[in-house]
């Protein structure tokens, strides 16, 4: 026999296992254990180890050896505390057995109540209490949820047959069933689960035992319980713990209840009792809306002792766990008993409010304060949002790729968007998927609506970017910008319809729906106080314009780590010019519509180094390759024609001859710059420029010019020999020194594993994430959305290697790159500008590889500098739940 230990007991005020086993017992057998130590009332019972659960999936299905003798053993000790026996007609013991996972996951795995029923011990249970409607109605109850849970019976034919009876006589409520209704229910179930399930309906206590706990188990990997895991990042090597608990019944009549408590709101975060309870219920009854609760301060009308030692013990229970916790408890003839405490789940404000107010105190440090906001929920706070009490009408799904909600009227291109802004009217730009092309139309849209791409298409990346609600890879609707529509199976939404998106959930509203700002002030500042107090990584922004800049600011960027030149062309009045050195014939033309280009581009540098002052701006030179800034179509170019006065036919054919198959590998970065060097020189002299007339102000500017897609030494040679050149110019033109620093994006391998040659010319490296991933991996970001999801679902990769850092292929390259480039370079200065830069995971890995800096999204700015925070303290944010 195994000598493993896989069940812990919890009775007679004596608990074999402890609160701080949550990996062992799961989260609510810890806090059985844990309640019973302290002295709570807790109906005895034992919890089976979420490690038997494990070995059951590894044996085929089958317990672990010894797991059910220890099982019988436990069982005869609940026995004994509560002077009952289980199975025994006369005196009968019955049991619960429900899920416990180490982490809340609500309503996710099964549950069976009063087991131990049958046709034999039901009598002893009349006898027991002298109320036979009480026993009948545990009875049906636990034929209905047991040939569910553990038959698979589904819930609602039980539901239609408690209907039918009710119906028969007249009941209008459950509670309105005589006892001989409930007696005849029992027997219409039994009936029913003969013919619905292969299995007929167990009569002996301990299969019904012994099947429940197989069922919990099971129920580790229901569909629903997976998707769970999914989403909150929760690994399936956990398992699940299963507690069998003596029953205590909340529906023995008006001494008895039932209720469901928080010990502060978890909506709000109020120094509260917050809850809802039952008079003469079991514990499904609250969660299952068949009754409505009534809230916790009635409780004190109803049952004011009851009450009063359930305010005692939630107050012993927060000072004890120091949190805000989540109550079940049942009141059994007057009696109360403590059925689970566990963490509570809570909103973001909630989170916000609840750690700085416990801090003020005394319950907990600044420290414990900061590790208590998971980052990801910090997201709530930064962007207005869907009403969540406000009734909506949601059509379709997408992916949430940039959060906060938008509500505008649709239009179907970037002219249209930049019209009707100028207007003063509120859009939602849709489209089959955006290009460069659009980013003047999401500029000026509230939202942006895509039925393809992934979460780091161009819409999500520039979106978020921008702050922008973003919605894409939204397959359910057909865009037909032909008949100016798009429709969603018989739903057209037309040009000029109204719609709101939620970008916190992927959902396209029907509609205006209600939007709500949170407060970031308050609360939000003493908190993110803390943050900064207690974080090594420094936290910068992705910002293309002075909006973005001053934007980033706010919410705490400490510079600016990307900002994207190519942004600055497509205005509407700077494309002709841009698209007129695309055109040119000849060096000596190209440099006359540049100089057009130049004074645009020293203004936004100065707006930017004015809003940055006394923080590094990391500026990128031209990236994109240049067919981006050309008409797509021949009609297109025909329209171009007389705005810029180049011949169509001229226009087309230059389009089609910079025209490449796979651009993102193309003529772009560097090579633009090496093609087409007169580029590099007018964007480093605005650079300069720029700072040069910020330093005159007495104003500190620290621009670094960033060359992309280097792959070796010699390329950046030649580019920082522009630089420099081009530098030295404007400083003797405008009598100002300042300093300047030039260095590169690290986005392809090669790039990475040559870090040390290339770090003899760069000052600083950027990792460019975005395209490493998609070099390291060979996978298009554009299109990888149409199958990685199913990746995902089938195990073969575990995260979107676009959202989360893949650790073990990229993040090897990056230590790489730190640890070559260093090598060669100690001074050497390192971040990263790619969309992980604002992902909690990630952020938590280029802190363990000594990167200086993360560079995202201004909005996910905080997001970062908790996620910093908590590495920083020592939290693993690898198994973030």
């Amino acid at each position: 026999m195994s000598t493993k230990k896989y069940v812990y007991l919890f009775a007679g005020g004596k608990a074999e296992g402890q609160g701080a086993w949550r990996n062992l017992l799961g989260g609510k057998g810890a806090g059985l254990a844990e309640m019973t130590n302290l002295g709570i009332p807790v109906p005895p019972g034992f919890t089976i180890t979420t490690e038997a659960c494990v070995e059951y999936f590894n044996n085929g299905g089958h317990f672990p050896e010894g797991m059910w003798d220890q099982v019988l053993e436990s069982l005869a000790q609940v026995e004994e505390a509560m002077g009952a026996k289980f199975g025994d007609a006369s005196n009968p013991l019955l049991v619960s057995v429900r899920s416990g996972a180490r982490v809340s996951m609500p309503g996710m795995m099964d549950t069976v109540l009063n087991i131990g029923l049958n046709d034999d011990t039901v009598q002893g249970l009349i006898r027991k209490t002298n109320n036979p409607r009480f026993a009948y109605d545990a009875y049906r109850r636990f034929v209905a949820m047991f040939s569910n849970v553990v038959l698979g019976v589904p819930s609602k034919e039980f539901e239609g047959l408690l209907a039918q009876k009710k119906s028969e006589v007249g009941a209008l409520v459950d509670t309105d069933l005589r006892a001989e209704d409930l007696h005849a229910l029992v027997g219409i179930f039994k009936d029913f689960v003969r013919k619905a399930s292969a299995s007929p309906f167990p009569e002996q206590p301990m299969d019904q035992l012994r099947m429940g706990v197989e069922a919990v188990f099971s129920s580790w990997n229901v569909e629903r319980a997976v998707k769970y895991r999914q989403l909150y990042n929760i690994p399936e090597t956990w398992g699940t713990a299963a507690n069998v608990q003596s029953m205590v019944f909340g529906n023995m009549g008006s001494n008895s209840g039932t209720g469901v408590a928080f010990t502060r709101n978890p909506s709000t975060g109020e120094r509260r009792f917050f809850g809802e309870f039952l008079i003469n219920a079991q514990g499904e009854d609250v969660v299952a809306g068949i009754r409505t609760p009534e809230h916790i301060d009635q409780l004190e009308q109803e049952m004011p002792e009851v009450y009063r030692q359930l305010v005692d013990i939630y107050q012993r229970l927060e000072r004890h766990y120091k949190d805000m916790l989540d109550l079940e408890f049942t009141v059994q003839d007057g009696k109360l008993f403590m059925l689970q405490t566990r963490v509570g789940k809570r909103t973001a404000v909630a989170a916000l409010r609840i750690a700085v107010e416990m801090v003020e105190e005394g319950l907990i440090d600044e420290k414990t304060a900061v590790l208590r906001v998971d980052p990801e929920q910090l997201e709530q706070l930064l962007h207005p949002m869907v009403d969540p009490d406000s009734q909506v009408q949601a059509i379709a799904k997408g992916l949430p790729a940039s959060p906060g909600a938008a509500v505008g009227a649709v239009v179907f291109t970037a002219e249209a968007a930049i019209a009707r802004g100028q207007q003063g009217d509120k859009v939602i730009l849709v489209r089959p998927e955006t290009s460069p092309d659009d980013v003047g139309g999401m500029f000026a849209a509230q939202g942006i609506l895509t039925a393809r791409g992934g979460m780091t298409s161009h819409a999500a990346v520039v979106a978020r970017g921008m702050g922008k609600c973003c919605v894409v890879g939204c397959k359910e609707i057909l865009v037909d910008e032909e008949h100016g529509e798009f429709r969603v199976g018989t739903v057209r939404v037309k040009r000029g319809d109204i719609i709101t998106l939620n970008g916190n959930t992927g959902e396209v509203i029907l509609g205006a729906a209600k939007l709500v700002v949170p407060e970031q002030s308050g609360n939000f500042a003493t908190f993110m106080k803390w943050v900064d107090q207690h974080r090594r990584l420094g936290v910068r922004a992705n910002a293309d314009t002075p909006v973005d800049a001053q934007v980033a600011r706010s919410f705490g960027a400490e510079g600016i780590g990307l900002c994207r030149t190519e942004h600055m062309f497509f205005a509407e009045e700077r494309l002709p010019f841009m698209q007129e050195m695309i055109l040119a014939e000849g060096r000596d033309a190209r440099v006359r519509a540049l100089d057009k280009l130049f004074p645009f581009q020293k203004s936004d540098f100065y707006g930017i180094f004015k809003e940055m002052e006394g923080y590094a701006v990391t500026i990128r030179t031209l990236d994109p390759p240049l067919h981006e800034f050309l008409p797509k179509t021949r009609e297109e170019a025909e329209e171009l024609s007389p705005k810029i006065g180049v011949p169509a036919d001229r226009i087309w054919d230059k389009a089609r001859e910079l025209h490449e198959t796979n651009p993102m590998l193309g003529h772009r970065g560097c090579r633009l710059g090496i093609s087409y060097p007169e580029i590099t020189d007018m964007q480093a002299r605005a650079i300069i420029a720029a700072a040069c007339e910020i330093a005159r102000e007495g104003r500190k500017v620290v621009p670094e010019i960033m060359i992309p897609l280097i792959t070796d030494i010699r390329e950046l040679e030649h580019q920082r020999k522009i630089v420099d050149r081009a530098a030295q110019d404007m400083m003797a033109q405008y009598g100002v020194k300042v300093e300047y620093q030039v260095g590169t994006m690290i986005e392809l391998p090669r790039a990475a594993l040559l870090a040390d040659e290339i770090a003899r010319q760069a000052e600083f490296f950027s990792f460019g994430t975005n395209d490493l991933t998609q070099t390291v991996l060979g996978l298009s970001r554009d299109d990888a959305g149409k199958f990685l999801p199913s990746y995902i679902e089938q195990g073969i990769m575990k995260y979107d290697p676009f959202v989360v850092l893949d650790q073990p292929g990229v993040g090897q390259l990056v230590e790489t790159g730190v640890k070559k480039g260093r090598a060669a370079r100690p001074s050497l200065k390192i971040g990263i500008c790619g969309e992980h830069g604002g992902e909690p995971q990630s952020v938590g890995f280029f802190h363990r590889a000594g990167l200086d800096y993360v560079s995202c999204s201004p909005y996910r700015v905080p997001i970062a500098r908790l996620a910093a925070a908590h590495v920083a303290l020592g939290r693993s944010l690898s198994e973030t739940v």
